[in-house]
């Protein structure tokens, strides 16, 4: 059983900085063999993938509307996965999750909520205008 835990949200002025993190707890805390994606849902909308790394790390995805101001990374000897965000605007305001999903050798990445496993609690951003 894994157990995913976001931490780095926070308050923050348009044009500002963020780099949220997400660890692998629990027994199974590993993330080794996993795809992982952030996911965020703002008040009122469904939740949306916005980025995604293969297990490998060979393949990363992102939605359009974080394209260029966004980085998803892992860190599997830290069972990390992180997603560094910049030049934030306040339709960046959401929830935050991360998701996991085992796909050992697996290249590809996974874009629906229904493709994972595993989910973190989430961790609010508020990006003030």
């Amino acid at each position: 059983q894994v157990q995913l835990v976001e931490s780095g949200g926070g308050l923050v002025q348009t044009g500002g900085s963020l780099r949220l993190s997400c660890a692998a707890s629990g027994s199974g805390r590993t993330f080794r063999g996993f795809a992982l994606g952030w996911f965020r849902q703002a008040p009122g909308k469904e939740r949306e993938i916005i980025a995604a790394i293969s297990w490998s790390s060979i393949n990363t995805y992102y939605v359009d509307s974080v394209k260029g101001r966004s980085a998803i990374s892992r860190d599997d000897a830290k069972n990390t996965v992180y997603l560094q965000m910049s030049s934030l605007i306040p339709e960046d305001t959401a929830v935050y999750y991360c998701a996991a999903r085992s796909d050992i050798y697996g290249t590809r990445t996974w874009l629906g909520s229904e493709d994972y496993d595993y989910w973190g609690q989430g961790t609010q951003v508020t990006v003030a205008s």
